[in-house]
């Protein structure tokens, strides 16, 4: 049935499909970094969302977190705490996507969307998907904290808006 015969206009945002697009997990040191690993591994984190278009008569596009955790444990003190770069325990690079429709929306609304709106659909299997590949590979979970994608996004926009500035 069509949606002037129902009446209902469309839905604004659709999640027509999300999906794993690459997860890679690497545990270099093994076997061995299991013997040496006293304490819990710090954990650094890098996160991004990037966005593209997939139709271009049409407002579809692709939403992907991108999210890489590296694992790191203190240099051995035996050492004397030498090595400039601590030893990598772990390293989870996770790229989870979703396709979304944008109807109606207005062009100037797409950007917030895309990039606050969409990833933050996407995050809580983001975040179980990383939680799940660590605690397989012989870690604790990594467990991501809520991420302020409104604070991402005015980042982003900053950074945009300044770039100009400094190359005057």
């Amino acid at each position: 049935m069509s949606e002037q015969a129902t009446g209902t206009p469309p839905q604004p945002l659709i999640l027509n499909i999300q999906y794993t697009k690459d997860l890679s997990f690497e545990v270099p040191g093994a076997p061995a970094i299991f013997t040496q690993l006293r304490t819990q591994p710090h954990v650094s984190l890098n996160l991004d969302v990037q966005v593209s278009r997939i139709e271009e008569e049409r407002t579809v596009f692709e939403v992907t977190l991108a999210i890489r955790a590296e694992g790191t444990i203190e240099p051995s003190k035996a050492n004397g705490g030498t090595q400039e770069k601590p030893p990598v325990v772990f390293i989870a690079d996770l790229h989870y996507a979703g396709v979304f429709t944008l109807n109606g929306v207005p062009e100037s609304q797409h950007e917030p969307i895309l990039l606050v709106e969409c990833p933050r659909l996407l995050f809580p299997f983001a975040r179980n998907i990383l939680a799940d590949v660590t605690r397989d590979g012989g870690f604790p979970p990594v467990m991501l904290g809520p991420i302020d994608f409104v604070g991402l996004w005015n980042q982003r926009r900053a950074a945009a808006s300044a770039t100009p500035m400094a190359n005057a």
